[in-house]
């Protein structure tokens, strides 16, 4: 059992789209449709539900500090929660249980846009099935997606045509923070500093600072591409469309 907790993990390492990616990815899709079938069922049933993604959530991203803390291996430079889905980790648990709409656009948007990525992409290096990392990995980034969409399908949340441009201000606003930040720590949070040491989607795109531009246009083109079925309801039933 410890091995699979090891910091100099000797085990297989994560395989992209294999057997053990696939069945996590297919997992996080089942685990959305049973989720669903909470639609229309009783305040308490989903407040339960709501609080159960929320503790995960935090349970899992406080695991993942500790065994950073156990190995020797948190440092300002590459553990606070400054990158997004750390972020959206605590923020989008708090608003699972609140039911802040503010919180649910960036959930919506940063959420699902985000930690697909990281879903489809994870930095999990060498640590492959069965390593804690493997399960903290997809436990965190799936319950990210599927706060979001939960939020959105079954407790009846919508982004609106303002949303999609409020987020993208206040994400780079903060953008600019973390900027500041990783100037005074020398780290690289948000992956604005350089790009990452490991092989990611950032590779394709040109060197640094352009690539900043290429990830602000993927950014747009993302949100668009997420509020794009409610701007096709809202076209089709323009009296349903809601004002903020």
């Amino acid at each position: 059992m410890f091995p699979y907790f090891d910091y100099d993990y000797t085990g297989a390492a994560f395989e992209l789209f294999g057997p053990a990616h696939l069945a996590a990815l297919l997992l996080i899709v089942l685990l959305n449709f049973v989720l669903l079938r909470l639609k229309g069922s009783t305040e308490t049933a989903r407040h339960n539900i709501r609080w159960g993604m929320a503790i995960i959530l935090w349970i899992n991203e406080i695991g993942w500090h500790t065994w950073h803390l156990y190995w020797g291996e948190w440092t300002l430079q590459t553990m606070l929660p400054l990158h997004l889905c750390s972020v959206l980790v605590w923020v989008g648990a708090l608003g699972l249980v609140t039911k802040n709409y503010t919180v649910y656009e960036f959930m919506y948007f940063m959420g699902i846009g985000g930690a697909l990525q990281a879903l489809l992409t994870p930095d999990a290096g060498a640590y492959g099935f069965p390593h804690y990392k493997f399960f903290q990995t997809f436990i965190s980034h799936g319950l990210i997606i599927t706060s979001a969409i939960y939020m959105t399908l079954v407790e009846g949340f919508r982004p609106t045509w303002k949303s999609v441009w409020r987020v993208f201000l206040w994400m780079n606003l903060y953008m600019g923070i973390v900027f500041a930040i990783n100037m005074a720590l020398g780290s690289n949070y948000l992956f604005i500093a350089h790009k990452p040491e490991t092989a990611s989607i950032l590779d394709m795109l040109p060197a640094w600072p352009w690539y900043i531009l290429y990830i602000e246009a993927i950014g747009i083109l993302t949100c668009l591409l997420l509020y794009m079925p409610f701007a096709l309801r809202d076209w089709r039933s323009p009296q349903t469309q809601p004002a903020a």
